[in-house]
């Protein structure tokens, strides 16, 4: 096979759940001696993730939204936006001039992977969740291949040509580091018992509140937290547990969370598929608290895969009271052993390689399309 060196595009804007995985997938690009172009959003997480990769050319896109009414007029707006994305992303296809296209999700990956249909590339779509996006479902019709986080998936694509690769994981988390070293990065101690609550990269509003209201019914004695709230709660929740006499470390968000999972010894989390992807490569017992207003409702499909697997437990937010969310903490947190039997679930769960499959994927695709 000619080990050409390559040129990809990958479209990873929009979420960290696109973005992050869609990352991952680069660096092992550019391990490998390839050239790397990024096709992101215009929000600021996509910004802020790429000021630590400067290796990266990256190109902004419009963020596209589709409206769920066809009729209404911001779907005049979504077609506009869509056919301008179209037509920057053949200008810079004529440029850069890629052997290989990947879209890690949303709307924002879309009109690169028709460009690349258009172009005669090949093209690949990856969709990390139990239940696909509608913006993948529609990229599918033009991807040479589909690539997914969970096996569930694969009947939701139909015929087209598909494999499992795994939820692509951030190469800078690493491996689980010194739990000492990472509670004192957060000035937290060993001799407590460490819940790690987050939202993911946009946070949470309901699992804020309901943490909130769940506190004061916990055992304080031998509890400490970290809560990544996202933009606007962290300074109620640190007024919060401040008023409870919690030791706490609270921040909108963490770029390593490599030390937080490291520090944690059970988690609350929403169930977007990369954060999973990253909960299980920790090894972590967790609470998922599936997101209510996710399209399909796929977040709850994606926390039945792990609570199935004995991983974790999964509560309804629209139903769950504080008291019964505080219940269950203190039966996890009060029983390492069950949590053991979680984590080496969890493990089990883990994409080991998944950012390399990928790539392999990726490689095979160009290299045989040149012969």
């Amino acid at each position: 096979m000619n080990q050409k060196t390559l040129r990809a595009v990958i479209a990873c804007g929009g979420t960290g759940g696109h973005l992050f995985p869609g990352l991952a997938v680069a660096e092992v690009l550019h391990s490998r001696g390839h050239e790397v172009l990024l096709f992101v959003s215009e929000k600021e997480i996509d910004s802020t993730a790429l000021n630590a990769h400067p290796q990266f050319r990256a190109e902004k896109l419009p963020s596209v939204g589709m409206p769920r009414n066809s009729f209404s007029p911001a779907f005049i707006g979504f077609l506009r936006r869509c056919l301008e994305s179209q037509r920057h992303s053949m200008r810079v296809f004529k440029k850069f001039r890629p052997d290989i296209v990947l879209g890690m999700g949303g709307f924002t990956s879309t009109p690169p992977i028709i460009a690349a249909r258009l172009r005669g590339i090949p093209s690949f779509i990856h969709e990390s969740n139990a239940i696909p996006g509608r913006a993948n479902k529609l990229a599918a019709r033009f991807a040479s291949l589909v690539l997914l986080g969970f096996e569930d998936c694969r009947a939701s694509f139909g015929r087209a040509k598909s494999i499992v690769t795994g939820t692509p994981v951030r190469k800078n988390l690493g491996h689980p580091l010194d739990r000492e070293a990472a509670l004192r990065v957060f000035g937290l101690t060993t001799e407590r018992q460490t819940l790690l609550v987050t939202g993911g990269s946009q946070g949470a509003s309901g699992i804020n509140q309901l943490l909130f209201k769940s506190v004061p019914l916990l055992d304080h004695s031998s509890l400490q937290i970290i809560h990544l709230t996202g933009k606007n709660d962290d300074r109620l929740a640190s007024a919060n547990y401040q008023r409870e006499e919690i030791p706490h470390f609270v921040a909108p968000f963490h770029h390593r969370m490599e030390e937080a999972y490291s520090a944690a010894d059970l988690v609350v989390s929403r169930s977007g598929a990369s954060s999973l992807s990253e909960v299980s490569h920790f090894g972590l017992p967790s609470v998922l608290i599936p997101y209510p207003f996710a399209t399909d409702d796929h977040q709850s499909a994606n926390a039945a895969i792990f609570t199935r697997a004995g991983a974790a437990e999964s509560l309804d937010e629209k139903q769950v009271t504080p008291a019964q969310l505080a219940t269950l903490l203190h039966t996890l947190l009060s029983d390492p052993a069950r949590r053991q039997v979680m984590s080496e679930a969890a493990k089990l769960l883990d994409p080991k390689s998944a950012a390399e499959n990928v790539a392999d994927a990726m490689e095979h695709a160009a290299w045989k399309s040149m012969k």
